[in-house]
């Protein structure tokens, strides 16, 4: 009845706004420069007398929450965390339901603030538009959608203080810079894997043999030593730009944050993994991968010319020359990185060729150096063998992703560890000289290196074993499906017994929708509202997991931060999780079919694209993994993280949002 009531108010209000165009919030907007890239985009409400605006999240079955939605520009402008409000005040009212609710709400003013980060240093305005609904204690109007402007040439600079309205300020300023530090280590990763993919690849077949002619070549070419020295910087500096414009081609072509998209795709990663398994049957010795000849020749007719030209031609007839063996090293580099987004094949480009071109400045300035470099044989191809294998088994991570979104279990934990027994063994037998391939010089002793490497691939190989048993193998725990993805998730021959509680296995137990997640027990929900249910039920509060079956440090976190004593007992006793899979592919029920709000026009037709559109547009977040601790209203209990791999400062957050609730 009262829900009617409050309707009638509406559209007689909604008849009289027509003559009057009653509007007793108005808004504006203003512009804060934190740093050079940086700025808060400011929306000041104005409430009348008598009205209130409510917050951004209210309990379900209540008003419309204020939503702000900023346009990215395309993926020029990153949006920064979520939007912040002021405290307000929070009020039981019965103008929603009988049995009525508290909300909070905003009277006279409000303030929301929210942190962007330029891509494109190009962009001088943003836009948005906030949807919000005006009430007083008996009445609200309709809902109401006002679009904003935000100049950011009229940004006022801004620096933090001390006192309340700073402290949210500082706050966002911190986490920039925390995300900043995260993808700058990111990056650093991506370039020091790379370098030292590069420094493999010097020391194949195709590359090796070519340091001492390229070198010898500049210095009986040029007129002086220092010009020597010059021209060979340049041939450095060169192989460098080659190899950064592939991986800017790349960039370009798909996209800053395509390929991360992509890195979930079924097809993608079935393709990559076929890409991978003959760029591994070509270091193995099967076939080499070459580039038509015609390319070589046309190239070197240039480099013939001299200048800086022909020495940079010079650079790209070393490039497809050592195409062979350096082509399935690019490849993976750039499979790898490209699934990372923005530019991270740029930065891998740039490790690889760094490593290729610092031998050839290095001995060009010192030429006496040469004579210690070994000499070229058989040892060269047992290097582009053993990254034959390296490339082998990375190829079947990129099958086990495409098995895991479509959950078929063909690719289970056993088998995939199983594989990855097989390729390291035969791995260790090679070194050991147990097994010899097509381009294998006859061996008649083994060096104390590749005894060394053997040993060592030996020791990983056994280490791998227990795996088949359950046992967890942290240090590759980012490679294998998870634990319970598996034949046997609580180990080989291991039966559950007892059941006294939830945690030991009592299916009987176990509330509607929820599951076991072995090989822990932590009960999980893979739906939200039967999730959130339970937990009101049992008066605790809700971790939504935002996951994805091809996450990596999803399972970084699942199998080296949640099976920590401290952090399983929260998970298992204090809190309801609910794990929602962005990348799950099964389809959704006909009536849960709806038209995508971030893509207006299209439907969401997968469970999976349901979560990410929740994740994206509450959390103005889509990286996985991303916790959220909840309020059984749907309110934050503390500020939402990604991916916290230090164990202490994961349980101190899971034990702050506890705290909060508990109030």
């Amino acid at each position: 009845m009262k829900k009617i009531i409050a309707l009638l108010f509406c559209l007689a209000i909604s008849f009289k706004a027509v003559s009057q165009i009653y509007n007793p919030i108005s808004w504006q907007t203003s512009v804060e420069k934190i740093s050079e890239n940086t700025y808060s985009l400011v929306s000041t409400a104005t409430i009348k007398e008598g009205w209130h605006l409510y917050a951004q999240e209210v309990p379900k079955g209540g008003p419309i929450p204020t939503t702000f939605t900023y346009d990215d520009e395309g993926g020029k402008i990153k949006i920064v965390g979520n939007t912040s409000e002021p405290e307000g005040k929070i009020k039981f009212t019965t103008l929603f339901s009988d049995e009525g609710m508290n909300i909070k709400s905003f009277a006279n003013k409000a303030v929301f603030k929210q942190t962007i980060e330029l891509v494109d240093e190009a962009v001088t305005q943003v836009n948005a538009f906030v949807e919000f609904i005006a009430c007083t204690d008996e009445q609200c109007l309709p809902p109401k959608e006002i679009d904003l402007s935000f100049d950011l040439t009229k940004a006022t600079a801004v620096k933090a203080t001390v006192g309340d309205k700073k402290e949210t300020k500082v706050t966002s300023v911190e986490k920039l810079k925390e995300t900043k530090k995260e993808g700058k280590r990111g990056l650093l990763g991506i370039f020091f894997i790379a370098f030292l993919s590069g420094f493999a690849a010097l020391l194949t077949p195709c590359v090796f043999p070519m340091i001492p002619m390229t070198v010898s070549f500049f210095t009986k070419q040029s007129k002086s030593k220092s010009a020597g020295i010059r021209n060979a910087i340049i041939y450095g500096i060169s192989i460098i730009a080659i190899y950064v414009l592939l991986g800017s081609v790349v960039t370009a072509a798909f996209g800053a944050d395509a390929l991360n998209a992509l890195s979930t795709n079924v097809w993608f990663n079935i393709i990559f993994f076929l890409i991978l398994v003959i760029f591994a049957v070509s270091f193995l010795g099967a076939f080499e991968i070459t580039l038509p000849s015609s390319w070589a020749t046309k190239v070197d007719s240039q480099a013939d010319k001299g200048g800086l030209i022909g020495i940079f031609f010079m650079a790209l007839a070393l490039a497809i020359v050592s195409f062979s063996c350096t082509g399935p090293i690019v490849g993976t580099l750039l499979v790898e990185a490209a699934s990372k987004g923005g530019i991270a094949p740029i930065v891998g480009m740039l490790g690889f060729s760094s490593a290729i071109a610092l031998p050839f400045a290095l001995f060009a300035a010192f030429p006496g150096w040469l004579n210690s470099l070994p000499k070229s044989g058989g040892w060269l191809n047992t290097v582009k063998v053993v990254l034959g294998f390296l490339e082998l088994a990375l190829a079947f991570k990129f099958l086990s992703n495409a098995d895991l979104v479509l959950q078929l279990h063909l690719l289970e934990r056993e088998v995939f560890i199983a594989i990855w027994i097989a390729i390291f063994g035969a791995l260790a037998f090679y070194l050991f000289g147990k097994i010899q391939l097509p381009h294998d010089s006859p061996i008649t002793h083994i060096s104390v290196g590749r005894l060394s490497l053997g040993l060592i691939v030996l020791s990983f190989t056994i280490y791998m074993v227990p795996g088949l048993w359950g046992a967890p193998l942290n240090l590759i725990s980012a490679f294998p499906p998870p634990q319970h993805y598996s034949e046997s998730p609580y180990g080989v021959g291991f039966t559950k017994q007892g059941t006294t509680s939830i945690q030991e296995n009592s299916h009987e137990a176990l509330p509607e929708g929820a599951h076991l997640m072995p090989p822990h027990d932590i009960v999980a929900f893979h739906d939200y509202d039967k999730g959130l249910a339970y937990a009101k039920k049992v008066g605790k509060p809700v971790m939504i997991d935002f996951t994805g079956h091809a996450c990596v440090n999803c399972r970084k976190m699942e199998q080296n931060v949640w099976v920590k004593p401290k952090v399983l007992d929260v998970l298992k006793n204090k809190v309801v999780l609910i794990s929602l899979y962005v990348d799950d592919k099964r389809p959704l029920k006909n009536d849960e079919v709806v038209e995508s709000k971030l893509n207006p026009g299209k439907k969401l037709k997968y469970i999976g694209q349901k979560w990410s559109e929740l994740q994206t547009i509450k959390y103005k977040a889509n990286s996985q993994p991303f916790y959220v601790l909840m309020n059984h209203d749907e309110s934050n209990l503390i500020d939402p993280v990604a991916y916290t791999p230090d164990v202490d400062e994961y349980h101190s957050w899971l034990q702050e949002g506890i705290a909060n609730f508990k109030k």
